[in-house]
């Protein structure tokens, strides 16, 4: 939720309504979930019951559609601050012509509008229906001041976790057994959840996503930990460090500095005003260069915000031009299947003649 000053939301939406107009769009329907908590300030839950908010770009008053149920002070908070009418609708009711009634035109919805939702709204309505990628989420990718400094809260206590690494990452544990560990130390240094626990230990780092197992930390091991969380206005965390217990094989180790090299390459690429490829670009090429190129298998990072992943995304060939505000991770890796894998992760935001790193904590390999 979040603590930002009314007038905060007034400016968002007007923003979004401009952008609308820009692009021809006659009204845009804004899911619950990231993009009704940007323009509202509150979170709101569907509980697959269709929630809705109808914005006519032109001007006048949004509508509010919500199930009857969570028709409680939070909502009525939320409409209020954009001057929005409630419409509730109770179990039993076919919520979808409520929002077909108001619209017309042109139609951007959110992109997190589910199936069910929006394949009755398309056969319903009298326009074309498009995703509101270009509206939304180019409003929502250029943070003020205020949110850049919510997210590097976020970062500067996700870090404090890192730090404490050699609490819980020890040979013996398994990585169940680290992650609950971890998950505990998320929560005491005020963050408000853990979003996400990866501890991919030896073989298990080579999957990007891995999560956590019940395989047993060993002497020798590589280990990749990614974690992060939301302060309470819901901005997030995400920061990944590589660990290895004991001192590493020759092969890690210089694996690993290239590795570093290639992500502080990256970070020093961010500026405004050159395409968001161009931040890949400076890690994939440094990596290729030293022969790891083909065991980068993944982008190099993606936006953050209210949401975990969001727009822009640092991916080859990627022509989104950076601007003051944008936050995204910047994270190379290198991943050998089913023997090791490395990771360094760390969110930046775009100045106005360079970058800010949110995360600074130690980034070589820690031998623990």
């Amino acid at each position: 939720m979040s603590t930002s000053a009314p007038q905060v939301y007034a400016r968002r939406l007007a923003a979004v309504r401009e952008r609308a107009r820009e692009l021809g769009i006659d009204h845009v329907v804004v899911y619950s979930g990231e993009d009704m908590s940007y323009l509202t300030g509150e979170r709101m839950e569907s509980h697959e019951r269709l929630t809705a908010m109808v914005v006519p770009a032109a001007g006048g008053d949004p509508l509010l559609v919500l199930p009857a149920l969570e028709l409680t002070d939070v909502t009525r908070r939320a409409a209020e601050r954009v001057g929005a009418t409630i419409h509730p609708w109770s179990d039993g009711t076919d919520a979808v012509p409520l929002v077909v009634g108001t619209v017309s035109g042109r139609i951007a919805v959110s992109t997190a509008l589910p199936a069910l939702h929006l394949v009755p709204l398309q056969a319903g309505v009298d326009g074309e229906v498009i995703l509101a990628s270009e509206v939304i989420d180019h409003v929502r990718a250029v943070k003020t001041p205020h949110e850049v400094d919510e997210l590097a809260e976020a970062a500067r206590r996700i870090d404090a976790v890192h730090a404490r690494m050699g609490e819980f990452l020890r040979v013996g544990r398994t990585e169940a057994q680290v992650g609950e560990l971890i998950t505990a130390a998320i929560e005491q240094e005020g963050l408000t959840h853990a979003e996400f626990v990866i501890v991919g230990s030896g073989p298990n780092g080579a999957d990007p996503h891995h999560g956590v197992s019940d395989r047993v930390v060993e002497q020798g091991d590589t280990v990749v930990v990614d974690i992060g969380g939301p302060v309470v206005s819901g901005y997030h965390s995400d920061c990944t460090r590589t660990y290895s217990m004991g001192e590493p094989e020759p092969e890690v180790a210089e694996a690993y500095a290239v590795l570093e090299e290639a992500q502080r390459l990256a970070r020093e690429a961010v500026r405004p005003g050159i395409a968001i490829g161009e931040v890949d670009a400076a890690a994939r090429e440094h990596l290729a260069a030293a022969g790891l190129g083909e065991f980068f298998i993944h982008r190099t990072g993606h936006g953050i915000g209210l949401g975990l992943h969001e727009p822009p995304f640092v991916a080859p060939g990627a022509d989104t031009v950076l601007a003051e505000g944008m936050t995204f991770s910047v994270e190379p890796g290198i991943y050998q299947a089913g023997r090791w894998g490395a990771r360094l992760e760390d969110i930046v935001a775009v100045t106005a003649d360079g970058r800010r790193d949110l995360n600074t904590g130690e980034r070589g390999l820690r031998v623990l």
